[in-house]
């Protein structure tokens, strides 16, 4: 309960009379107050999760069904590993040697996704493919946030594979 004081005090010496104080009770403002926020927590809606749409293949393996031919210029490896990097290399073929060049980046909008839009128009979204590759030190997290990047570049044609034995020795040293 609250209890509001009018009551003068004294003031030069004379006596007046006393005032009779004021009481205003809260408390059904106070239960007003309750009832208004289980309305509000009751009728609100949660927000749903976001689900993202792979396609994946049949768990039968079809040996008459020819795999999609892609030229290797037209397609771009990215190497998950551990601590949030990400490696990417293009076309063996082109490189000196056989050995790719490794370039190593991150997923920030300079990182992997500057390097997916470029390559994407170069080549054309429609031709263009990368492979990704999660290396046994990455993370969950970071095949999430590379198949967002997918999302957000606009990369229509991307494939998750294992990491080769040459990836491995290329990413041993980092």
């Amino acid at each position: 309960m609250a209890e509001v004081n009018t009551g003068g005090g004294d003031k030069g010496g004379k006596k007046r009379s006393k005032k009779a104080s004021t009481k205003i009770d809260m408390t059904p403002m106070v239960d007003l107050g309750f009832l208004l926020i289980t309305f509000f927590m009751l009728t609100t809606t949660l927000s749903k999760p976001k689900a993202m749409e792979l396609v994946m293949p049949d768990k039968e393996d079809k040996l008459d069904v020819k795999q999609p031919e892609v030229k290797c210029s037209h397609a771009i490896t990215i190497l998950l590993g551990k601590n949030n990097k990400v490696f990417w290399y293009e076309c063996p073929n082109d490189a000196e040697n056989g050995i790719p060049q490794l370039n190593e980046t991150d997923f920030s909008a300079n990182g992997i996704r500057k390097v997916l839009i470029k390559k994407g128009k170069e080549i054309g979204t429609d031709k263009f493919v990368a492979v990704i590759k999660p290396l046994d030190s990455s993370k969950y997290v970071d095949m999430v946030d590379i198949l967002d990047e997918m999302k957000i570049t606009n990369t229509k044609r991307y494939a998750i594979v294992d990491v080769t034995e040459d990836d491995k020795a290329l990413t041993a040293g980092l």
